[in-house]
């Protein structure tokens, strides 16, 4: 019996050993946990794009509002009245960056009457607290004998934080 106590108490030995083994090498490590909290995006639109009043030729041309609001007439075009570039205001954390983002088209109608605008943006990002506003131009394809009308249309332009 005593080979077998034996035998038990070196197998328990080896055990405890192995077990010990295992602790001796286990290694730990802290990280931390971090979250920035930004303020809600507002986006408001505080003036429309307009080319104002166009008379149309007999060829078809251009009007083109830079996103400062000066207005180029296409040749054969009169134009007449003040334009301005849409306008943009934003609202959110100082010195967050802000990507701005929008269609590079937009349609106006007038009845079953159209023309397409190309959209220029000013900014496709800004960093708050810097700059909090961008503005939208555009160039107006005017048709030939372009049918009288009082033209609309909208397009939906999108700020998210960078």
């Amino acid at each position: 019996m005593r080979n077998g106590l034996k035998r038990a108490l070196v197998g328990a030995a080896i055990a405890a050993l192995a077990m010990n083994a295992s602790a001796a090498h286990a290694a730990t490590a802290t990280a931390t946990a971090k979250a920035r909290i930004l303020q809600q995006l507002t986006l408001t639109n505080t003036s429309d794009l307009d080319f104002a009043t166009v008379v149309s030729g007999t060829t078809a041309s251009t009007v083109v509002v830079s996103t400062a609001g000066a207005r180029t007439c296409g040749s054969g075009l009169t134009c007449i009245g003040t334009p301005g570039a849409a306008g943009f205001n934003l609202v959110g954390t100082s010195g967050a960056l802000v990507g701005i983002s929008g269609p590079s088209t937009a349609t106006l109608t007038s009845g079953a009457n159209n023309m397409t605008v190309g959209l220029t943006y000013s900014n496709t990002t800004v960093t708050l607290g810097t700059t909090n506003s961008f503005s939208v131009g555009g160039t107006l394809n005017v048709g030939a004998n372009q049918a009288a009308g009082n033209y609309t249309g909208t397009f939906t332009v999108t700020a998210d934080y960078q």
